[in-house]
């Protein structure tokens, strides 16, 4: 049930749950909300909602040790460093069980990570942070706290909302347009996950079926391409979906991805990839350690630590370390050197990208070192060492079988596509379009065995 893309989350628990939340007094819809959230995951991983729950409440306990120090019209400076103190001290205990459970994924086996754990613990952290900052402004109650963390639409993959951007000191409502509007994002993120990203990853899966060191570069270009294209659309359709739902319900629409494929650098597509991830390393990593504002050792000490952070944060292999030094690397280069260059030819930049990212992304799908040399050797194969093609014409085949997921995927990469349909989805024909891209993917669902999102796995 924890994936958003399965027949008993669309016609199970989601309508259950939607019709409960609306058929309750406007006063009591947190407390449905709550108990759907403890379900949701409780079904998902039985083994692991005694977790969540343990850390909620003892992120709100020490929570409100901050709250109190915070009280009142005068803060006086032994306040604030106790605040500093106990906020340090949550961070910490949350820290560490996120440290302990990706070690025991590591070291003892990867079930025992629990789902979504890094999602809500970043929450919680931005939570006492907020806290300390006086960002959050009016005082928290437990059920709205423990709402906020374990909100079933974002608690497995994010967006990582803050406290205060869900406006919860307010109770929601929702008007049939609103709900309509969530409908479509949802709708859409289906049609994304279902019928683009489901599609190219059969393309990912039959190259590594056949061994990488068997197919041709061309073939071994289309597959990083459509690798990219597959992750964007998986995890841009579980955001649009899980925005989509939190629409419904009354709260703001989060956007997650604001094409990152028009970007003209590195830097600048991952300020539009995952964007609430990206802005809580800038706000509560890179900014507390001195941001941009320093000398250059410091600046580039402060991305590297932020970049080798996110490697870490998003898988246990040590292709992920490398992968986010790679970017660091890009991104520390841009700032200091050739990130102008780029902006006085933009063209230039988007070409740097469109090639750059689906390499690092191949180092990112790919957790055995000795398989990603020989993919990087396919892909260069001027190097040597990767062998001989067993098929050199086995681009015309997979290029035959994908060219229509491809083009509708490198179509919909383009923002003027997308917005089109943005700005027309009231338009009639668009709302029809809509329909059918549900119920081809519901089709789709009900004849194979499905396809958890990809980011499900951090």
């Amino acid at each position: 049930m924890v994936s958003f893309s399965s027949l008993e989350f669309l016609f199970r628990f989601l309508p259950v749950f939607l019709i409960l939340y609306f058929a309750v007094p406007v006063r009591y819809r947190e407390t449905v909300f709550l108990v759907g959230n403890l379900f949701f995951y409780a079904v998902g991983e039985p083994a692991f909602v005694l977790v969540l729950i343990l850390l909620t409440v003892i992120n709100y306990a020490m929570g409100m040790r901050i709250w109190k120090l915070g009280e009142g019209f005068t803060i006086h400076e032994w306040q604030k460093n106790k605040r500093k103190r106990y906020m340090i001290q949550a961070v910490a205990l949350d820290v560490a069980a996120l440290a302990v459970f990706k070690g025991l994924a590591v070291f003892v086996d990867n079930t025992l990570l629990p789902l979504g754990i890094s999602f809500y613990i970043f929450k919680m952290i931005s939570y006492q942070a907020d806290l300390v900052r006086g960002e959050i402004w009016s005082k928290p109650d437990f059920r709205r706290t423990a709402l906020y963390f374990t909100m079933f639409p974002q608690v497995v993959s994010g967006p990582i909302m803050r406290y205060n951007e869900g406006e919860l000191d307010r109770e929601k409502t929702s008007s049939l347009e609103q709900f309509e509007d969530g409908l479509k994002y949802f709708a859409a993120g289906l049609g994304m996950k279902v019928l683009l990203a489901d599609r190219l990853a059969i393309l990912w899966n039959d190259l590594q079926m056949i061994g990488f060191q068997s197919i041709s570069t061309p073939l071994a270009w289309l597959g990083a391409v459509g690798y990219s294209l597959r992750l964007y659309f998986d995890f841009w359709g579980y955001s649009l979906m899980a925005s989509g739902i939190m629409v419904m319900l009354g709260y703001e629409f989060i956007e997650n991805f604001h094409h990152p494929y028009a970007a003209r650098s590195i830097g600048e597509f991952y300020r539009r990839w995952h964007m609430t991830l990206g802005s809580w390393f800038r706000d509560y990593v890179y900014i507390p350690m001195g941001g941009s504002r320093c000398r250059k050792k410091r600046l580039i000490l402060n991305l590297a630590v932020v970049w080798l952070l996110t490697g870490i944060w998003h898988g246990n292999g040590f292709n992920y370390v490398i992968w986010g030094v790679v970017l660091g690397a890009l991104i520390i280069s841009e700032k200091l050197w050739y990130g102008e260059f780029f902006k006085k030819i933009p063209l230039l930049g988007n070409l740097y990208v469109l090639v750059l990212i689906p390499l690092t992304w191949v180092i990112f799908a790919i957790t055995d070192l000795k398989q990603l040399g020989i993919y990087f050797g396919r892909l260069f194969p001027f190097f040597g060492g990767a062998g001989q093609a067993v098929n050199k014409m086995d681009i015309v085949r997979y290029a035959q079988n994908y060219s229509v997921y491809l083009i509708a995927g490198i179509l919909l990469c383009v923002p003027a596509v997308f917005g089109f349909f943005e700005k027309h989805k009231k338009n009639p024909f668009v709302i029809v379009l809509l329909a059918v891209v549900f119920w081809a993917s519901v089709y789709l669902l009900s004849s194979s065995a499905g396809n958890p999102f990809m980011y499900l796995n951090f």
